[in-house]
């Protein structure tokens, strides 16, 4: 990357460890974490496909799968996150692959164009808000709380930019696996491949990631092998590495 590099107050570059990319992340806001890296390396994208990125924060889906896909848009609520988006894939080089819009994609009948998708993407905030809990939580824990999405709205978005047959990946607790199925049944879309993340051999998953496709049958779910995050030891397993890898090497 040969281009001069500009970071404010509590900025840091990291390696992206995928086609010589780099980004540029905020300390004090969310950084991304390795489900954002998981996800992008699970779905089986066509070529020509036009996917939509829902919730982009830092911009990092979309930087990890450009090389498989057509055309990214990326959406994002958070003012200074839909910035730091769109400069880390100036930074890249990406702008005309990858176009970052600040917006809600609670109002993507304003935004959207209804089924103009091939494909939407998904981290979105996990854990539900309690009743009391809201005033406990502050900073970077928020984006991990569905302050300003629910599974439903994610759901019901993907739904409506998806055309039919257009694939929904998204990573989310293994916990909510019921309320999951439920509300992709209800918005016209059967899970038809399930990985379930484990934190190490032996444990409960805590983290699964789907493929659901609008219009399927129901059935025929291809449930894959379980994906161990860490040995015995803390390190990380083989096929994590491997995943690091290929998005470094391909």
């Amino acid at each position: 990357m040969n281009k001069k590099i500009f970071l404010k107050d509590s900025e840091r570059l990291d390696d992206l460890m995928r086609s010589g990319r780099a980004i540029i992340q905020n300390e004090n806001e969310f950084c991304f974490s390795m489900d954002s890296v998981l996800i992008a390396h699970f779905p089986n994208f066509k070529k020509n496909s036009r996917v939509l990125d829902l919730g982009t924060g830092t911009g990092v889906i979309p930087l990890l799968i450009a090389d498989d896909v057509k055309e990214i848009c990326a959406i994002e609520l958070n003012p200074l996150m839909a910035d730091l988006a769109r400069r880390n894939v100036e930074l890249n080089g990406l702008t005309e692959k990858i176009f970052v819009m600040e917006g809600d994609y609670r109002k993507h009948r304003e935004i959207f164009k209804a089924e103009s998708f091939d494909a939407a993407i998904a981290n979105p905030p996990y854990t539900p808000i309690l009743n009391g809990e809201a005033n406990k939580i502050s900073g970077i824990a928020r984006a991990r709380h569905e302050f300003t999405a629910t599974l439903e709205d994610v759901v019901t978005a993907a739904r409506y930019v998806l055309k039919f047959r257009g694939a929904f990946y998204m990573i989310h607790l293994a916990s909510r696996l019921c309320e999951i199925i439920d509300a992709l049944h209800r918005h016209q879309m059967e899970m038809k491949r399930l990985r379930m993340i484990h934190p190490k051999a032996g444990r409960d998953a805590n983290l699964i990631m789907l493929e659901a496709v609008v219009g399927a049958n129901a059935g025929n779910l291809k449930i894959l092998p379980p994906l161990i995050v860490h040995n015995d030891d803390g390190s990380y397993t083989d096929e994590i590495f491997k995943i690091y890898n290929e998005k470094k090497d391909r």
